[in-house]
This record gives structure tokens, sequence and C-alpha cells, in this order.
């Protein structure tokens, strides 16, 4: 165990250090206000405080652990060797960065709390976060401070037992349209038909018709390749499917029709399932809980994660209605327009609210990019998607962290504008 001696135990600091210690770097911690108990402990021992009390391993604490609210803190980006870096400790300091403090700011959102410009669905735009101002929204710093941090604990305490953890990685599917032709109903099958035929899309009229005449899969129909994936690389593959009502955002198959509830019940037999509340549910309590039991009503199984349609995320109210409903875990974390680690980390952690200043139950997993915002956003081709995707798996494995993609079913359709995705799918899981 290793003992924390500060002046304040705070419920940031405790949530902080525990993020760095137990989840990232496997070492328990414990925390102490009282000087006799921390020169009495055998084991390894940190002093995070203003000044040191001999000549211990020590941090020189920001101010930010030890208050509460928000406040427009100023801060400089600078380097630690190669690595972005802020709010620096000075030179009595064992490191030279408090990276518990600059930690808690990346991980607890804090940016997202002050005031900003929203883009045209609501949501936090990348440009506006730090990480990408100062160059490392690519890099989990969180985990890279943390192992840095290691090597210096190491060299103080030799002796010591370190666990190493293993790199994980995370399929997800939103299932935002189930069927390409398919179970749509005479009006929005009619008027497929009369869009493809104005805009001369001849042959789409004749997939339309062999599909709806079941003398051809559709196009969207990809599950089955996708478990199949699933079973033989024992990778753990979440899908989350839209059941909100129609909408221009939310397009999918009406959540009573039979062959989607079966389609969805069919999966469910083989991976998890999750919620994909609907577009304008992101600040709707009542919406959020009305999808949630209609999710739960077609798979008999309670409902416990999540990932916004749109990504749209006002932090902390969707949070704070995910958790009103008991959901665990939420996977909305990172951003629709590029690619990178929103929150500046590769391990899930739990969401602080800062309204509240808690540690809340819901344990948020940040995914690392977006299929359609390499393609459609960052207009990269299939090359230079596989190998920024790969570029990010890359650093993940670096620090053995949690690497999550984001796909749709219908992006490993294989159809003009999908192809070769579902070979790039299958390269990233290699």
């Amino acid at each position: 165990m290793l003992l924390v001696y500060t002046h304040k135990i705070t419920p940031r600091l405790n949530y902080i250090f525990k993020h760095i210690f137990v989840r990232i770097l496997q070492i328990p911690v414990s925390f102490t206000t009282k000087v006799e108990e921390f020169v009495v402990h055998n084991g390894p021992k940190i002093t995070y405080a203003k000044s040191p009390l001999g000549s211990e391993f020590f941090i020189r604490s920001n101010d930010i652990l030890f208050e509460q609210g928000i406040n427009d803190i100023d801060i400089k980006v600078l380097n630690w060797d190669e690595v972005p870096c802020f709010f620096p400790a000075g030179e009595f300091s064992s490191i030279p960065f408090d990276i518990f403090a600059a930690s808690f700011y990346l991980v607890s959102r804090y940016e997202e709390y002050l005031p900003h410009v929203r883009d045209v669905h609501e949501r936090f735009p990348f440009n506006e976060s730090i990480a990408f101002k100062n160059g490392f929204l690519e890099k989990p710093v969180v985990d890279i401070w943390a192992f840095k941090f290691l090597e210096t604990l190491k060299e103080k305490f030799p002796n010591y037992t370190y666990k190493e953890r293993e790199f994980t990685m995370i399929s997800t599917i939103d299932v935002d349209i189930a069927f390409s032709y398919k179970n749509k109903g005479v009006l929005r099958t009619f008027g497929g038909f009369f869009k493809d035929f104005v805009q001369f899309r001849f042959v789409n009229i004749w997939y339309r018709l062999l599909t709806i005449l079941n003398l051809k899969k559709d196009p969207y129909n990809t599950f089955s390749e996708i478990l199949k994936i699933k079973k033989e690389l024992k990778l753990t593959t979440l899908f989350f499917f839209l059941v909100g009502d129609y909408t221009t955002f939310d397009k999918n198959i009406s959540s009573s029709n039979n062959k989607y509830r079966s389609l969805v019940k069919s999966v469910a037999d083989y991976a998890k399932i999750g919620l994909h509340p609907s577009y304008y549910s992101h600040k709707d309590a009542a919406l959020l809980k009305k999808e949630k039991l209609r999710l739960e009503n077609i798979i008999n199984t309670p409902v416990t994660f999540s990932r916004q349609h749109y990504l749209r995320l006002n932090i902390p109210e969707t949070y704070q209605n995910l958790i009103d409903l008991d959901f665990e875990e939420d996977y909305t974390m990172g951003y629709a327009r590029t690619v990178g680690f929103r929150a500046s980390t590769c391990t899930p952690f739990y969401f602080y609210d800062l309204d509240f200043e808690i540690q809340t139950p819901l344990k948020l997993y940040a995914f690392a990019f977006m299929d359609g915002t390499l393609k459609d956003h960052l207009k990269l081709t299939n090359e230079e998607s596989l190998a920024k995707i790969l570029a990010l798996k890359d650093e993940v494995k670096k620090v053995n962290g949690t690497f999550i993609s984001l796909f749709h079913n219908n992006s490993l359709s294989e159809n003009d504008e999908w192809k070769g995705w579902s070979t790039i799918y299958k390269q990233m899981l290699s």
C-alpha cells in the first residue's frame, strides 16, 4: 500500500489519486493527514503538499484539488521531456509537474463547465479544448504522465513490487439505421424509390427492389459478420441500438417493427446491448427513460450502458440523468469531428460531478475515433484512415490502456461510400 501524506483529503484528491494509482498503475493507495502515521509507514510513500516534511518523495501541490466550484484557471502548457504538461511544481518537487492536478482538470472535463461556444448540435467543440490547442489530443497524456511518474517512483522504492496491466480492446457498434432498404414501411419505401429516380440512381433502384423482394441481402445487415469476428477473436463487442421515435436526426426503423425487434433480440443472444439515446434525449430525462424502457422490453433484460446519438453531451446534465436512471456505463466521451482522447486518458474512469463535488457511480469509456470522422470530416483515404487508427491504437498499447473504436453497422456494408471499410475493421483488430 502506497501512503500519501497531504494536509487535507478532499473528494477531488481522492478521485484523481485513485484514477492514477489504482486504475492506471495498479498500486493500492491510502491517505493520511497525520505526520506521525506517515513517518512510521514502511512501504512506499509520498507527500502531496506545499512543502516537504523532510527528504521524502515530494510533489508540490497545485490548489485545484483543494478548491470547490469552477474557476477560470490560467494554464500554460510546457514540456516534460517531450510530453506536454502543465501546472509546474517547482524545483524542490520530485517530478517537475503536478500531474494529479493536471489530470483532474482533463479527466473531470473541467474546461467543459467553463463558458464556450457550442457547435451546431450543441456539443463542446474539439477546437475549444486545451488538448487540441496544444497538440496533444491524439495522446493519452494522463496515462503517459502516470508511467513517467512511475519511473521516478521505482528509483525511490526499487524493492516495491509493481504490477502491469494488460492492453485491452473494445469494439463498439452504433446502430443508427439497421436496414438500408427493408422494413421501412410503405411511405418511406416509395419515398426512397422516388428519391433514387429523381437523382438518377438507377442502380440503387435495382438493388432496393431486389432487397425488398428478398433476392438480395440488405447491405446494412452486417450483424452476422460482426458477431462472427467477435467470436473468432474473442473480442468484447458492444452494440448500441437506437429505439427513439422518428425525427429529422433519428431515422432508424420503428421500434415496434417485428423484424427490427427480432434483430435486436438475436444480437442480444451473442453480445451486450446498450441504448443509443435519440438526438433530443441529452437534456430530456423523461425521453431517456422512455427509450430505456422500450429497449428493455425488447431484450427482456436491464439496459445498463449507453452512447448518445450524434454524441450530444451536455455535462453534467446528461450524465446526471443517466445516473438517475441507473445506467452504469457511458461511451459518449469523444469527438465527432476529429479523433483523439477527449478526456486525455485511455483508462475508463468515473464521472466526477463538479456541481456536487462527488465521484459518481457512472463509469465513462472514452473512444479514440469514429469511422465517419475519418471519412467524412477529416476526408482521409482508406489508407490514411487505417494509418491514423493504428497510430491511435499504438499510443494506447504503449501505456497498456483500453482502445475503444466506434464503427456503425452500415460502415461495414461495403457499399459504394464504405468500400474497403470492412477490411479496415479487420486490420484494426488483428
